[in-house]
Formats: C-alpha cells, structure tokens, sequence
C-alpha cells in the first residue's frame, strides 16, 4: 500500500514559504509528491529581517546554490558579526563574532587562559584574539582559503541581503523544479469532521484545493496553525518586552561594512544592516515606554543617508506556538513564533525548522511520535534562543530610562539564571544539548555588556603565567597577520559578486 504523502500545500509565499518550497523540491522532486504554494500578491510580508547567521550556507549549499550569484541576485554582503553599541553603558560598544576565539590548549578552552590575564590587568580585550573581531575593525573581508592552522582557514561568516529578493531568487528556483504557485486569496479552511485534520482551503475565487500536509507560512495570522486548528500561543513579553517596530531603507551613503550593527535606545533599539544598493533599519521597541511617533523619529534622525520610503510599523507578540506541528499542519517563520530579530535568527528557524520536518517527514498516518519529536526539538530551540535574547536586555549597567530598569531588575527564566551564575563564578559556560548559540557566544555577549567572570578553570593553572602570555601573544600575532592579507570588504563584493548597476 503506498501511504506516502502525496501533496504538499505551503500557504504563503515570503521568505518562509519560498524557503520551504525550495527545500522540498530539491529534496523530495515532484516525482515523489506533488508541492503547491498559495500566496497573494495583495498581502504583504514583514520583509524587514535582512540579516543571517553562518547556518545559512548550510541551506544554501543544500539547494546547490552558486554563492556568487546568490549575493548578485539578492544584492548582498557579508557579515561576521554584529556589533553592541550601548547596551552595557551607554558609550560602549563590543562585537559578537561569528567563529572561533583565540585557541583552545591543554584541552581547555581559551577563554579561561585569557580571563586569567585578563582578571589580573595582563591582557587586553577578548577580540584581540578574535580574527573576525580584528577583521571588522579594518573593514576586511574574505571566504576561508585552504591555509593549513591559519585562521584563514576557518573564517566564519553569514550575509546580509534583500529578503524580498532572496524569496524572489528561491521561487524562480523552485518553480523550475517542478513547485507549482497559485495566486490567490484563502477565505476557508475546511477541516475532516472524523479527526480535525486539515481537509481543504477554498480560494477567493472558489476554487478549492486539498492535501494531505499543509505548510503554515502565513506570517503572524498564523491562518492554518492558529485560526483554523486554534493551537495556542506562549507569549514571552515579560522577558522580550519589545512589541512593536518601524522600518525604514535609506541611502547608502559609504561602502558597506561586514558587520551588522545593534545600538540600544531608551525604550529599544536599532538595527543597521548594510545592501550594496541601500541600507536597511528599523527601530524595535517597547509601546509602553515610547509612542510610535517618538520611536519613528528616534530612527528617522539615526539615519546614514535620506530615507527610501516611508517608515512601516510592525506590532508582534514575543513567544511561540504550543505546537508547531499540529495534526497535518507544520508551521515556519512568523507563524510558528516571533522572536525580534535582535540576534538574526528569524531565517535561521525557518531553515532550522524545514531540516527537522525533512528528517521526520510523516507518511499519511502522521504519527504522533514524529510529531511529538518535532516539537520537542523545535520547542527547546526557541526557549534556548529566547535565553540568548533576554541576556542581551537583562544583563546591563543602564538605568537612565525606565525600560532599562524594567530589563535589568526583571525576573529572568532559571536556565539563563544558571547560565549566567555559572559564568560569574568560575567563568564556565556549558552548551546544552547542541543549542543554538555556542560557548563563544555567550562569553562574548555576557562579557561585552559587563557581567565578570571572577574566577577561571583551575587546570589553566598548569601553565605559568608566562607561558600563556606568551602563547596569547603568540596567537594575536598570527590573527594580525591573517587580517592583513584579507582584502576589503568592498574589494572582495567588487570582485566576485557585485550586483549589476541596473538591478538597484
């Protein structure tokens, strides 16, 4: 008997669906199952979030994506980073770098060597050993070569581009496999009477169509996920406070830099992320501190270059879905959950998402056991990223606005608790599970926003103190060097993968 599934039906388009569809064609081919997205032209997507992390070449390697062109396509650039600017203090700054820190020894990282140098006032900042950091200060930038040990060798690093033109690029390459896209408005969703299973969607024009798996990407409606099979939503506002934001293109005004970049305000903060034809940005922020015409002229007035538009407001709720998979609906992107795109992991959860839906991919019985484990696994991922998030508004030294006294002195989730415990004491960070964020991640944005390690591991005390400042001496000079031989930024988009002239 065959029970595999024999249709798939994606319910929007945007980056999420657009995402999905393109998986599924390489993955399953229409010779297994046949794939649909409905989407209408007259609905908009959020299309704010612009900036990736490294797991994205993973995906774009699995299509079998031409990186180069990828970057023309979607006028693109590199990223290796994203810079803090006053979310300790106000004046500071610090960088999350993609990639690896300094050199682990003696099977200890090497972190606990310099937090021994670094507590006794013998060493100076974490990115002095850290190439992506040094790289980011003289605006360099380079795909990892194969250098043998250099560091040059495993440069990490993720992109920013256009997400109306990464979708656009996705769905030329999934319709030319085969995915089939019908235009069109949903004004019902019918479900089987027997056991509450999605049956059918019937379009604006009447034309109803039926699968046996329904792909959620409806953005924030969440119309399969939430309004038809009513699943619930967690929200995480007392940690994630930030409920609104406002977006706004302008001129690019100066050659992009590798790096995105985060600056905190009274009531929120601001990205910049930078195109080859523009710069994007926008103003997260929380509506009981700042009224949205305060929060649009806070970033009206931080812009580089002339605005492209007008400003475009947001609003969400911070928290998740209580199933993301529920019955024969699987929700991606916004309707699965919104978490702000402060650390760049909208894109990644949507790739994330699709990987652990093709590695359970169900058969007409739908088995609760692969459904169960979906969610499981995609629930820890949320909570853990949401931890990482909360630790960027909970751990700061502000208190020149009510917002930041609300952040600092609010009531955190206990595994962050711990977290941050752990690393007070002896500077020991543990990454569970294979969450998202690594050991580095952590230590960088703790460490950057001002909670203090006050001890380090005891095997560091092996070594000498001479010694290890002479192996960190030792591993800043190989990393300087290896900056110097990268070239620009602009240089390297200048060379492998500018975007014609007339795409602008």
């Amino acid at each position: 008997m065959d029970n595999r599934v024999r249709k798939v039906m994606i319910v929007g388009g945007g980056t999420a669906g657009w995402m999905a569809a393109a998986a599924m064609a390489k993955v399953l081919k229409n010779q297994y199952c046949d794939i649909q997205l409905v989407e209408s032209d007259s609905i908009g997507t959020v299309g704010v979030g612009e900036a990736t992390i490294p797991q994205i070449q993973l995906f774009n390697q699995m299509l079998g994506l031409d990186e180069n062109e990828f970057i023309r396509r979607t006028q693109g650039t590199f990223k290796l980073g994203i810079q803090f600017v006053n979310w300790g203090h106000i004046g500071e700054r610090y960088l999350h770098a993609f990639g690896e820190v300094g050199k682990d020894m003696e099977g200890v990282q090497f972190y606990h060597y310099w937090l021994k140098l670094f507590q006794a006032g013998e060493a100076p900042n974490i990115d002095a050993y850290t190439l992506n950091c040094q790289a980011v200060e003289q605006g360099r930038f380079m795909r990892p070569v194969d250098a043998g040990n250099s560091p040059l060798s495993r440069i990490a690093y993720a992109f920013h581009f256009d997400a109306a033109r990464y979708a656009m690029f996705l769905r030329d390459y999934a319709m030319e496999r085969g995915v089939r896209r019908r235009e069109g408005k949903i004004e019902r969703v019918s479900l089987r009477p027997d056991d509450g299973f999605i049956e059918s969607i019937t379009l604006d024009d009447g034309e109803t169509l039926e699968a046996d798996l329904f792909i959620d990407c409806s953005g924030f409606r969440g119309l399969l996920i939430e309004q038809a099979l009513k699943t619930g939503y967690e929200k995480w506002s007392r940690w994630l406070p930030c409920d609104r934001a406002v977006a706004v293109p302008c001129a690019k005004v100066a050659e992009p830099v590798p790096y995105t970049r985060s600056t905190a305000h009274s009531a929120g903060w601001q990205w910049r992320i930078p195109l080859q034809h523009r710069t994007g940005n926008g103003h997260v922020y929380c509506s009981q501190f700042i009224s949205d015409d305060e929060a649009a002229d806070t970033l009206l007035k931080n812009l580089d270059g002339e605005p492209l538009a007008d400003p475009k407001f947001i609003r969400f709720t911070t928290g998740k879905r209580l199933k993301f998979w529920n019955k024969n609906c699987v929700a991606l992107g916004l309707a699965s959950g919104f978490m702000e795109p402060l650390e760049s992991t909208s894109i990644h959860l949507v790739q994330s998402g699709i990987a652990k839906l093709m590695s359970l991919f169900p058969n007409r019985n739908f088995d609760q056991e692969d459904i169960d484990e979906y969610n499981r696994q995609v629930d820890f991922e949320y909570t853990r990223i949401r931890d990482f998030l909360i630790a960027h508004y909970h751990v700061t030294q502000r208190d020149d606005s009510e917002f930041w006294n609300y952040c600092r002195t609010m009531d955190v989730p206990d595994t962050l608790k711990q977290k941050m415990n752990h690393y007070r004491k002896n500077g020991r960070i543990f990454r569970t599970n294979e969450e998202l964020f690594n050991e580095t991640s952590w230590l960088e944005v703790m460490h950057g926003q001002g909670l203090k390690a006050e001890g380090y591991h005891p095997i560091v005390d092996t070594l000498s103190k001479d010694e290890i400042a002479r192996r960190l001496e030792s591993i800043r000079n190989v990393i300087n060097k290896s900056v110097e031989y990268m070239p620009m930024h602009s240089e390297f988009i200048a060379k492998h993968c500018a975007a014609p002239a007339n795409t602008e």
